[in-house]
């Protein structure tokens, strides 16, 4: 399936000179989205690549990793905004392309020596996914791979991932 044409370019979004990625017309496709999400799950149901969780942050990140995580028969891991999870946190800030932002995940959503995959819709300075690896580590988990469904690679965030296997759909 052309993934690719279901996604879909604005210029000038969110300030001038950015050549925004919408994942709308995806989204808008339940045979396309079904497909993409199967895609993501396929590489860590093969022998050695397991995991034993699945984590997003917030927002994009829930819609791709709710069915991976089905589909992998995984729990899943909420990484949310400040304010927005009702238990002890961990939190880690960071820097993002547009400005800072904050992730927190519940002091219980992992087990120690637990492996997760790390989901998102988009990967471009890795900011945020390198914030999300904070947090899995500070439980005492461990990151075992990112699953995206498309990598702004002129951005280099890959190099920010440290090693850890980067699974992309699609790549620009």
């Amino acid at each position: 399936m052309d993934l690719a044409s279901r996604i879909r370019d604005i210029a000038d979004f969110p300030k001038p000179g950015i050549l925004f990625k919408d994942i709308s017309p995806l989204l808008g496709d339940p045979e396309a989205l079904q497909y993409c999400c199967e895609q993501m799950a396929a590489p860590f149901k093969m022998p050695g690549n397991e995991v034993d969780a699945v984590a997003a942050a917030e927002a994009r990140g829930f819609i791709f990793a709710a069915p991976v995580a089905l589909m992998l028969k995984k729990p899943l891991v909420l990484l949310r905004k400040p304010n927005k999870l009702p238990h002890t946190t961990h939190a880690v800030k960071y820097d993002l392309e547009y400005g800072h932002a904050e992730l927190h995940m519940h002091t219980d959503a992992l087990v120690a020596g637990q492996k997760v995959l790390l989901i998102d819709d988009v990967l471009a300075t890795g900011g945020t996914m390198a914030a999300a690896a904070e947090l899995v580590e500070r439980a005492g988990a461990r990151v075992a791979a990112y699953s995206f469904v498309m990598e702004l690679a002129f951005l280099e965030g890959r190099k920010r991932l440290h090693g850890h296997l980067v699974h992309s759909l699609l790549t620009y």
